[in-house]
């Protein structure tokens, strides 16, 4: 029977059929196991766990743990169900303190700062819904007006609420004909619709300023509001960052991925890259090449973001180098423009050789 390798915050064992053959116990001082416990939180091995497996003499070790699973002669297998020895009584209250310390510690460096981001794109959708409702109902409350105002009334759903809010008194000099309670009532509604309406500029003005500090490559490549929203869909910057390109280029297309796997439609060639301008302003046929040249730059310009990096201009250029040379292969051969230094002639009269 193979062995297995189970390590804890207290050391590491060597356990055969559930008797442990080898112990490494990490050392008691407060800072050996701090640095031990930090290592490991790295992805780290400690020595006493290398020890262990240099004692297994090439035999078979299973293992739980992830860290291993580089290390030769270790084999990873979620399924063995070794157990670890209790800790011993005098290290369980001595070091409560400082495994507690540690898990906020691990706390504080997952939490990632671009869900400021996130939470703000989701109240942007929510105010757009809710601005969209109430303009609904008040452009069906003004339409129950007398047919006199039909005439004279003018302009968007938000100049005639700035009409109405405007307006002075219990009744409604702009489109009177309600009972006056009722009248200020409809003006409280169009206060609340413009309330709204400002909160959500407002909103999409402070992503447009907050993104290109925390994500500059990502804005510069997309666009601050397209690059907010794909963050948000991602579920964070630390996430996106480890999501192939292939994946970045179908977030927000999941409805329509499940409906491909079910056999109900074909695949996706994009989902929210689609409002990226020279996407959606390219033929049909063109944008899932686009799609696929974007995506590979948003993965490269997430990961750089995620490590601090500055802007890089050139993931731009590239990706626009990428564009034009699609763009051209997607024209009819007459009607191409010939780039210099590309060998067609600049006339178009390449078919009539």
């Amino acid at each position: 029977m193979p062995l297995s390798l189970v390590s804890t915050w207290y050391g590491a064992f060597l356990v055969d059929e559930g008797r442990v053959v080898r112990a490494g116990l990490f050392p008691e001082g407060t800072e050996s196991l701090r640095e031990r416990l930090r290592s490991r939180r790295a992805g780290g091995i400690a020595p006493e766990e290398a020890e262990l497996i240099g004692h297994a003499n090439g035999a078979k070790v299973l293992t739980r743990d992830r860290r291993f699973a580089s290390v030769p002669g270790v084999i990873f297998d979620a399924e063995t169900g070794a157990l670890p020895p209790p800790p011993p009584p005098a290290l369980r209250v001595g070091w409560r303190e400082l495994l507690l310390e540690e898990a906020e510690e691990a706390l504080r460096a997952a939490w990632d700062p671009s869900i400021h981001i996130e939470e703000a794109v989701r109240a942007m959708g929510d105010l757009d819904a809710t601005v969209n409702l109430l303009g609904e109902r008040l452009t069906s409350w003004i339409s129950r007006d007398a047919p006199v105002v039909e005439e004279t009334e003018e302009g968007s759903v938000r100049s005639i609420a700035r009409r109405l809010v405007e307006g002075s008194g219990d009744g409604d000099p702009v489109l009177p004909g309600a009972d006056a309670e009722l009248a200020v009532a409809r003006r409280e509604l169009a206060r609340l619709y413009l309330e709204a309406f400002r909160t959500r500029e407002g909103m999409e003005s402070a992503i447009t300023g907050a993104l290109p500090k925390k994500a500059p490559n990502l804005s510069a490549l997309l666009g601050p509001l397209l690059a907010a929203r794909m963050l948000a869909q991602a579920g964070g910057l630390a996430r996106m960052a480890r999501l192939p390109a292939s994946t970045i280029q179908v977030l927000g297309a999941e409805r329509a991925f499940f409906e491909h796997l079910r056999g109900r439609a074909p695949p996706p060639r994009h989902g929210l890259l689609f409002l990226h301008p020279d996407l959606h302003s390219a033929p049909r046929k063109s944008r899932g090449k686009l799609a696929r040249a974007l995506a590979g730059k948003v993965a490269i310009a997430a990961r750089m973001d995620q490590q601090g990096s500055p802007l890089h201009a050139e993931l731009g250029v590239a990706f626009r180098t990428r564009r034009d040379v699609i763009r051209s292969q997607g024209k009819p051969k007459a009607a191409r423009r010939a780039e210099p230094g590309s060998g067609l002639p600049l006339d178009g009269a390449a078919e009539d050789r």
